[in-house]
């Protein structure tokens, strides 16, 4: 009997080596999955991020592919605007140009509309190769400097960031 007290005997030290690998064990197991934890966090913000920067991209390149298109689409209209120019200047009684005046200015709100506005071009102002065209040219006259827009042919149109739609066509002296 007195070997089953001995066996029965508590030993804290075969209690400690036991707790201790248990120990060891766990927190290798825990840093495991804190580590996998923290690799699919680092993962979903990162997909979170590409996802959010092709949904910026793709929004840009909506709003570019309408605007490209809504400025191809007035640039085909110009020249009706245009032709209702020349029958303004051609109009000989009031109501006729009062009524051509109307469509004039209902174009004009059209393309406001869509974010398109005219080009102000003065004769007589510097060449702006920027905004301008110049498609005739003549010597100078008396007094008259080179370089300056003598005529304005036809008008010219941009967006309001600035794009270009159509130059403006001008006489310029040389």
């Amino acid at each position: 009997m007195a070997k089953k007290k001995d066996e029965l005997k508590h030993n804290p030290e075969e209690e400690n080596e036991g707790a201790e690998e248990l120990q060891a064990k766990e927190p290798s197991e825990l840093e495991k999955t804190t580590a996998l934890a923290e690799d699919y966090k680092r993962k979903w913000y990162s997909v979170s991020a590409e996802y959010d920067n092709y949904r910026k991209r793709n929004q840009a390149a909506v709003s570019k592919a309408y605007a490209d298109g809504a400025a191809e689409a007035v640039l085909k209209l110009l020249p009706v605007a245009d032709n209702f120019g020349y029958a303004l200047d051609g109009a000989s009684d009031e109501k006729t140009k009062a009524g051509i005046d109307k469509v004039i200015k209902s174009f004009a709100n059209i393309l406001s509309s869509l974010g398109i506005e005219e080009i102000t071009v003065e004769a007589g102002a510097d060449f702006d190769e920027s905004v301008m065209e110049a498609v005739l040219n003549f010597p100078c006259g008396d007094g008259e400097e080179p370089n300056k827009v003598k005529q304005i042919l036809k008008k010219g149109y941009k967006t309001k960031d600035g794009k270009v739609i159509r130059y403006c066509q001008v006489a310029v002296t040389i």
